[in-house]
């Protein structure tokens, strides 16, 4: 015990360190600086790039997309492509043939008539993803990546991916109404789902005697997530950085995802590769990056995975079951909805009993959340066009 009373004090002292945060007013204010997300890509991917603007720390709007600019990739040749404004605030173009003797940069050109450019910066073309695997663990399944460069000049990589994954309702609804059985071209209980990486995947292999990431971890997916219910798939890209393009990403890792404890490091302001020609004075965010970008794609099935594996679904779903009077007079499609008060907005009906085979109306009916039975709440009935 007297070993541990160190330990304990040392606990109880981080805990008591912990107070709420209220910014002060030079950190509130309206500083809405220009942010800018995006990579020239070469000849085997577009060029997406996403303008918004930031904004106060206790906001609730979670984006400020930056409209009406006008955006264009310029190269030291003097050669110039324009990007066309798609959703708001992305802007974008076919893909580019990006010659490795030039330099490219970004300029852009905003709807208050400011203009901002970037650094001329050299072509990195990423080399091949050798292979992307997983390992499934008792608490969940962790997806990692192989890569490595023969010419030893890559060294810094960063990895974007977009994951894709069918799931289940977790109940299946077989009538649509009153003795009116579903369709199956209207089932709503196999669905299709995915989502986008927000977090910061990279690497650096400059202490290593060889070019070579091995396993390097991209995303943990828990075992109770209904990603891996039935079939899940995650299509990686590998961007080859600079230095200066590395430092800029491992301290915006550090300032948004290595925070919260005492041996965390301090918060500092990223470096950036863009000005505003406007206004030198002016932040501005993001980091520029040039260069071919090597894909890859893998499919995971439930039957490689853990049998303990079970789903945890994203509702409450309680048993509710309505004893009728059956009523041949009430059209099929108001009999569960007006006579028994469930809204199909609210309500899915899932059973409906029939006492005796010769009764042609059924006397109860069981009915659970929308969230419970209709997949199409968090998904798609549809499979993407790439699905296997």
């Amino acid at each position: 015990m007297k070993k541990r009373w160190p330990l304990f004090i040392i606990i109880l002292w981080a805990l008591a360190c912990k107070k709420p945060f209220s910014p002060p007013a030079s950190i509130s204010a309206d500083g809405k600086y220009l942010v800018v997300e995006g990579v020239i890509n070469g000849n085997n991917d577009s060029t997406f790039i996403k303008l918004s603007r930031t904004k106060k720390v206790d906001t609730l709007r979670t984006v400020y997309p930056e409209n009406g600019a006008q955006v264009t990739v310029e190269s030291d040749a003097h050669n110039i492509y324009p990007l066309t404004a798609t959703i708001p605030g992305t802007y974008a173009c076919p893909p580019l043939n990006l010659d490795i003797a030039h330099k490219y940069r970004l300029r852009i050109k905003t709807a208050d008539n400011k203009e901002y450019v970037s650094d001329f910066v050299p072509v990195k073309h990423a080399p091949a993803i050798d292979s992307l695997g997983f390992t499934a663990q008792s608490n969940g399944v962790q997806i990692y990546v192989n890569a490595h460069d023969d010419a030893n000049a890559t060294h810094y990589y960063r990895w974007k991916y977009r994951e894709d994954w069918q799931f289940h309702s977790k109940y299946i609804s077989t009538y649509l109404g009153y003795n009116w059985p579903r369709p199956v071209d209207q089932q709503i209980h196999d669905c299709f789902a995915g989502d986008q990486s927000t977090d910061i995947n990279i690497a650096s292999t400059t202490k290593l005697a060889r070019d070579i990431v091995y396993q390097g971890p991209i995303i943990f997916i828990p075992a109770n997530s209904e990603k891996i219910e039935t079939k899940y798939s995650i299509l990686v890209k590998q961007y080859a950085l600079t230095n200066d393009a590395y430092a800029f990403w491992q301290n915006l890792q550090n300032n948004t995802e290595k925070l919260g404890s005492i041996f965390d490091v301090l918060p500092s302001q990223a470096q950036t590769n863009f000005h505003c020609v406007t206004d030198p004075a002016e932040l501005v965010i993001g980091y520029l990056s040039v260069g071919n970008v090597s894909t890859k794609r893998i499919y995971i099935t439930s039957a490689q995975l853990l049998p303990t594996y079970s789903p945890q679904y994203p509702c409450y779903c309680e048993l509710d079951t309505l004893f009728v009077s059956p009523n041949p007079k009430i059209p099929q499609e108001l009999a569960w909805t007006e006579q028994y008060n469930r809204s199909p907005s609210s309500y899915k009906l899932v059973q409906a009993f029939f006492p005796t085979p010769d009764l042609g109306f059924p006397d109860k009916y069981t009915f659970y959340t929308n969230l419970c039975v209709d997949c199409t709440v968090r998904g798609a009935v549809k499979a993407p066009s790439f699905w296997k």
